[in-house]
């Protein structure tokens, strides 16, 4: 591929629950990059961040952070006030899809369909269940599942959830309760104002937590999806639409529940991911190996998108 070379920050790390995907991200990215012939200098970030992005001025951050404060806002409102040219989404955008409810908020009127949801005080779960059971408890801004619970009716947690069973009560002040989707777990990146595909996420034991995203072996990944077909587009322009109401840039990706006993009546779009991951397990780039791009010409589009 001939490219301009260009001098690319890749910010990864940080001090997110996801520090260590993101560092395997970044080292990815800036690999990819120096295989293109650009200069790379690689930021794993702490509280100097500024200062390392000052001495190394960069033509473009490409940023392979993951959780806050890479994905919150944080680190975008930074860059901007900095002058410079990141990848992925703005400002105003991490802001609100960090955010579960602001999410729901912004996306819901439009058409997309989402749990409905509600924020609970995680005191109140000692005394009574915010909802009928099963039910999803997950904080309002972590990404990556991070600290999600499912409370099912055999009272896995207590009934009431016990104070002294382990959760994210225990380490977050509010929460969200979603109704428990039963169904399949299914995500979409979308690469510009392109869906690129639907895959399909099949946990070998439990759900898609943390663990079954980022340790081999433990998801099986089928892509594409086997689904009807109707599904697979539904899901595709449900992604889009979410991409472009949020004012994502680059890539994001949209994970969903579909409960297949319902037809597309059954699909809902539970979250966006502004940043997702760009590791040798990731989806993003294993759908875009689908459709023939290799991931050093992934990670080049994403970068043009950012200049």
């Amino acid at each position: 591929m001939s490219v301009k070379p260009l001098h690319v920050a890749v910010l990864m790390g940080g001090w997110s629950a996801e520090r260590d995907v993101s560092l395997t991200s970044g080292a990815g990215v800036a690999d990819a990059l120096e295989s293109l012939g650009h200069k790379v200098t690689r930021i794993d970030m702490d509280r100097d961040v500024a200062l390392k992005l000052h001495e190394a001025k960069p033509d473009v951050v490409f940023n392979a952070l993951h959780g806050t404060p890479g994905e919150d806002g944080t680190i975008q409102g930074l860059l901007d006030i900095m002058g410079l040219k990141y990848t992925h989404s703005g400002l105003a955008t991490s802001v609100i899809a960090i955010d579960k409810q602001l999410t729901k908020n912004e996306l819901v009127p439009h058409g997309v369909r989402m749990p409905e949801g509600v924020i609970v005080a995680s005191e109140s779960l000692y005394a009574a269940d915010p909802m009928p059971r099963p039910f999803v408890l997950k904080p309002v801004n972590e990404g990556s599942s991070v600290g999600v619970a499912i409370v099912t009716a055999n009272g896995n947690y207590g009934q009431p959830i016990a104070r002294d069973s382990e959760g994210p009560w225990q380490h977050f002040d509010q929460l969200l309760a979603e109704p428990f989707i039963k169904g399949r777990e299914l995500t979409v990146a979308v690469l510009g104002e392109q869906a690129l595909a639907v895959t399909e996420l099949k946990p070998k034991s439990g759900f898609y937590d943390y663990d079954a995203k980022y340790t081999d072996g433990m998801t099986v990944h089928v892509c594409p999806a086997e689904i009807p077909p109707a599904i697979a587009e539904a899901a595709k322009a449900m992604a889009l639409k979410a991409h472009q109401l949020l004012g994502c840039k680059g890539t994001s990706r949209s994970d969903f529940r579909w409960d297949d006993e319902q037809g597309e009546a059954g699909l809902y779009l539970l979250e966006v991911n502004t940043q997702p991951g760009m590791t040798p397990l990731s989806l993003v780039p294993e759908q875009a190996r689908y459709l023939g791009m290799s991931y050093a010409e992934l990670v080049q589009r994403i970068v043009e998108e950012a200049m």
